[in-house]
């Protein structure tokens, strides 16, 4: 009987000793199992307040097509997402707040002249139909470490120019921009169909050795050249030697082909660009081992205001006000009182 209970006090002493060994873990972990197994919480990469427009933009609402979704914003908030899209954020103060004063008047000239997009939208972010937009979420992904002092640099250029507009005759004018030019814009008819008084040539401070891509180079095999020119322009005369496909060529003051003959067709050098997708209408081009070299200075249209050029401009100390008016040629900036017009403007 003594063996047999010595037996039982052994097993019941095991038992305990194994019950503490799954309960110790369990008392040093439950009083940290939410820190231990809960959740992270998501990091927010808006810092900051939200954007708070100023009076007079603020009062202006839009509609603003963004692939197949329409929204509602303020002027102000719509005006912080182009800056942000439209111009590096490492540029000088006043070269934004030019930048922002543009892009505000591009947008109020759309509303007034009906804009690309009828009743469904005021505005789009489409860059190659109104201007480019990219929100504040993606924005600092792709700013990194600088997101903070980059976003108050963006948000006090439109902020600090609530409601400023380049006008011509008292209107808000077609205010567009480029990154870059060779030296000189180009008046808005050697570019495109209809001439505009105050989109004409004027001298641009680009610094190319700072610009990436200033200088580029495209090329082209006799193949692809005759397929994407006849694709667009089918009487061309594309046979022959190569050497004598491109002649007659007429450049502007800063170098740009105005016009050139194509195969024995007149074409526009900037539709000539378009259709060789190059960065911008001024070329000179060569025959290299059978091959069709161009090359390119500068990146866009030409037209109107120079995002270097007046990044440059600010640099030797200009304001936005005297930027905008150098660009722009017999316009005044100010408070365009034609806001009021477009209060609540979304739906109307």
């Amino acid at each position: 009987m003594k063996r047999r209970s010595q037996v039982r006090q052994s097993v019941a002493v095991s038992l305990v000793l194994m019950a503490l060994l799954f309960a110790l873990p369990l008392a040093v972990i439950v009083p940290f199992r939410s820190e231990l197994f809960g959740r992270e919480q998501p990091v927010d990469e808006k810092e900051g307040p939200p954007f708070v427009s100023g009076a007079r933009d603020g009062s202006v609402m839009l509609k603003v097509l963004d692939g197949d979704t329409v929204s509602e914003m303020t002027l102000g908030e719509y005006l912080v997402g182009v800056v942000r899209a439209e111009m590096p954020a490492t540029f000088e103060e006043e070269a934004l707040k030019a930048q922002a004063a543009a892009a505000r008047t591009y947008t109020l000239y759309k509303m007034q002249t009906g804009g690309n997009h009828g009743d469904t939208a005021d505005i789009c972010t489409d860059s190659t139909c109104c201007q480019a937009y990219i929100a504040e979420e993606r924005a600092r992904a792709n700013w990194g470490a600088d997101a903070d002092r980059y976003e108050d640099k963006i948000e006090s250029a439109v902020r600090d120019t609530d409601g400023q507009v380049v006008v011509y005759g008292g209107s808000p004018i077609l205010a567009v921009f480029h990154s870059s030019s060779a030296g000189k814009t180009r008046a808005a008819g050697e570019v495109w169909v209809n001439d505009l008084p105050y989109l004409q040539a004027v001298t641009s401070p680009e610094n190319g050795e700072t610009i990436p891509n200033y200088f580029s180079r495209a090329e082209f095999t006799q193949e692809e050249f005759r397929s994407r020119v006849l694709a667009a322009c089918p009487e061309a005369d594309l046979t022959g030697s190569a050497s004598g496909w491109l002649t007659g060529a007429v450049t502007d003051g800063a170098g740009s082909v105005e016009t050139l003959l194509v195969g024995g067709v007149s074409m526009k050098g900037s539709t000539l660009r378009g259709i060789l997708g190059l960065r911008s209408a001024c070329f000179e081009w060569e025959v290299q081992d059978g091959k069709i070299v161009f090359f390119v200075t500068g990146y866009g249209h030409g037209v109107g205001m120079s995002q270097y050029g007046a990044n440059e401009m600010a640099r030797e100390g200009a304001d936005y006000r005297e930027i905008l008016t150098h660009y722009y040629t017999g316009v005044s900036v100010e408070a365009f009182t034609g806001l009021d017009s477009f209060t609540n403007a979304a739906g109307t």
